[in-house]
């Protein structure tokens, strides 16, 4: 397998590549993960089972059109494809390193920029990707609200039903949500759409993102994502303002772009993420 992923780096680069070191990196829950080199060039490679292609090819798409727009140090695709009943996406190598408090005010800036220069007309994304292993809908639609409460935590709610796990009435939650966000029309902004602090880095003192869950949508759905697991550092946010500073009401919208993520932690890893996701679908109902 590693041979024909080498011939496959090698017909990308123009340039013979042969891996004779590789090392399994620790990364997240979705795929294994290793960092492969010749002893003078380096790639970082994911493998899944050769079912999850959809998702590499979906990630390789989002990094090319974040890398489009030239703001953020995005890992380079080199390639993607099966082989051996592996799927594989070999992505240039980045040296990360910890940010201090001008880098991550710099991060602010940069985010706030890609949101605010590059938009669309309307929310979603021409193609259907994924949210981590989950599929993620990306249907476009003229209306916030309604693209937030169907495709994001509608969809949710019924992939968990699907797997066992009704937590509320799903058409109530819809129209609680879509009820929340009524009249509610934020720039569809260019997102990560993953961006937790795990999806971020800093190479070369430049600001680094990855593992996207691509689409345009509002804004706040990245900041919020911020704010939930391992909150990035204040600088970060000051940085932000800087540029195109937060609406007053973020705060009243932040727990429903939460709940998407809670809902899909849920769905992947069960446990204490099921209890948290029904304490907030009964608090947004009461």
């Amino acid at each position: 397998m590693w041979h024909s992923i080498s011939d496959q780096i090698s017909q990308q680069i123009n340039q013979e590549f042969i891996c004779d070191d590789i090392r399994e990196i620790t990364t997240g829950d979705s795929h294994s993960a290793y960092r492969i080199t010749d002893g003078h060039k380096r790639f970082f490679v994911k493998l899944n089972n050769d079912d999850k292609l959809a998702n590499f090819n979906a990630e390789a798409e989002g990094l090319m059109h974040l890398a489009q727009v030239n703001i953020f140090k995005i890992p380079k695709v080199i390639c993607c494809g099966v082989q051996e009943n592996k799927s594989y996406l070999v992505l240039e190598y980045l040296r990360l390193t910890p940010g201090d408090e001008s880098t991550w005010f710099d991060f602010g800036k940069k985010l706030a920029t890609m949101h605010k220069d590059h938009t669309q007309n309307m929310y979603g994304w021409q193609e259907d990707n994924f949210i981590g292993l989950t599929p993620q809908y990306n249907k476009w639609s003229k209306k916030w609200s309604q693209f937030f409460a169907e495709q994001r935590i509608g969809f949710m709610l019924q992939l968990l039903a699907d797997q066992g796990n009704k937590l509320a009435d799903i058409d109530k939650v819809v129209m609680t949500v879509e009820k929340l966000l009524h009249g509610y029309s934020p720039t569809p902004s260019m997102l990560h759409g993953d961006l937790w602090i795990g999806n971020t880095g800093f190479h070369q003192g430049s600001a680094a993102i990855f593992d996207p869950a691509f689409y345009y949508g509002d804004r706040e759905t990245d900041i919020a994502m911020t704010e939930l697991f391992n909150k990035f550092p204040g600088t970060f946010y000051q940085g932000y303002d800087s540029i195109w500073p937060l609406d007053e009401h973020f705060s009243y919208r932040k727990t429903v772009y939460q709940l998407y993520h809670i809902l899909n932690h849920a769905l992947l890893f069960k446990g204490n993420y099921l209890q948290t996701a029904k304490s907030i679908l009964n608090n947004m109902q009461n």
